[in-house]
């Protein structure tokens, strides 16, 4: 399958270890990766390198083959972007801009974006400088959707937007994601591309340190849960059943367990000749395997 993107060991340096540095990435028609990292580590210099913004130090990016500084206008064209950072030209209102990429586009019917409008609730009759951040975004929002583009890429989209509105725009990307549409999207939320993305990548210090499938994260072969007994002989006795401790901690007379995925009933029938006060499964997420996978660098190092 050939890639819709393609980052094939692209660096900026921008000296003093500021950039992105040997990145290779793939990411193929249908397909919606996350993108994730604290600010500065490199997200927004990736995405603007992808859109073309940005001539690279060495290595290229890619938009359906197109090496994308070198294709910039004609590359813009089949994405729906939102900039991490929106300055609008000096147009007047909402609906004078919408207008405006709309003629741009070569869009007609404005059906999508007057049902984008609706549902982010946006009142495009406002004037542009007097837009409140949350407003801008989805203003960027209904702008970069409108026009049905195959590919989206969307910088810190839900920036400004209340939890109302997060909701709504997740709901909106996904129904994109349905369409088949190829998504990057980056967020220094875990949460939010663990909803929507089949993958995330990570990025820290400008390197990408790991790309994950979500479904390895929701179904992979263990589970843990955590279990508290009453009393200290319980809690000295299980230690001894047999099951993998991965957490002890004593003074609550609490140890973690992992077990093969599936094979909970063992457990549960094993607890039955104890006094347990609680059991609860510990759920691995994204934002912990990322964890773990930057401890194990920083260990290597």
């Amino acid at each position: 399958m050939s890639a819709v993107i393609k980052l094939d060991h692209l660096s900026k340096d921008y000296g003093n270890g500021r950039g992105i540095f040997d990145e290779c990435l793939e990411i193929n028609k249908g397909d919606m990766l996350g993108f994730v990292g604290t600010n500065g580590s490199g997200k927004t210099t990736t995405i603007r390198s992808i859109m073309g913004f940005i001539r690279p130090s060495n290595g290229c990016s890619y938009v359906n083959g197109l090496e994308s500084y070198k294709n910039a206008s004609v590359i813009a064209k089949s994405i729906g972007y939102v900039p991490g950072e929106i300055a609008f030209p000096d147009l007047g209102s909402g609906n004078a801009f919408l207008k405006s990429q709309a003629e741009f586009l070569g869009l007609k019917d404005m059906s999508y974006a007057n049902e984008l409008v609706n549902i982010l609730q946006l009142d495009p009759r406002a004037g542009l400088k007097r837009m409140s951040k949350g407003m801008k975004q989805k203003t960027a929002i209904v702008a970069a959707l409108m026009a049905n583009p195959p590919i989206i890429i969307l910088d810190e989209p839900t920036t400004g937007l209340d939890p109302l509105m997060r909701e709504a725009f997740v709901e909106v990307i996904k129904k994109e994601h349905e369409k088949g549409k190829t998504i990057l999207m980056s967020s220094h939320m875990f949460e939010e591309v663990e909803d929507t993305c089949d993958h995330v990548a990570l990025i820290s210090d400008g390197h990408i340190i790991d790309c994950v499938k979500m479904d390895d994260i929701i179904n992979r072969p263990s589970q843990e849960f955590k279990i508290e007994f009453n009393k200290a002989d319980d809690y000295e006795r299980f230690k001894k059943s047999g099951f993998k401790i991965i957490r002890d901690q004593s003074q609550y007379q609490q140890l973690t367990i992992a077990l093969p995925r599936n094979d909970s009933s063992s457990l549960f029938k094993a607890l039955s000749a104890y006094d347990v006060r609680f059991i609860s499964e510990v759920k691995y997420t994204l934002d912990k395997h990322f964890q773990e996978v930057l401890e194990e660098k920083k260990n290597v190092q």
